[in-house]
């Protein structure tokens, strides 16, 4: 998983929508806004490099008994 280094809550938010479930206008919207810019840009920038960015040395790294399975060693 991907994080931005932005975050923000809003406090009693049951109290911060009107009664058509839209967020009423704001500091706490103006926030929630600016964080989801935010991610919307991260997801771009990483948009198509997803496969590299998340490929971990660890998870390839072969264990010793793959490794003598696909040379067909018994022991190296």
């Amino acid at each position: 998983m991907f994080t931005i280094p932005n975050q923000s809550s809003v406090p009693k938010a049951w109290q911060e929508f009107d009664d058509e479930g839209r967020m009423k206008p704001s500091a706490w919207y103006d926030r929630i806004v600016d964080v989801t810019e935010e991610l919307f840009k991260i997801i771009l920038l990483l948009k198509g490099h997803a496969g590299y960015l998340a490929d971990r040395y660890n998870e390839r790294k072969e264990s010793h008994q793959e490794l003598s399975a696909r040379v067909n060693q018994a022991k190296i």
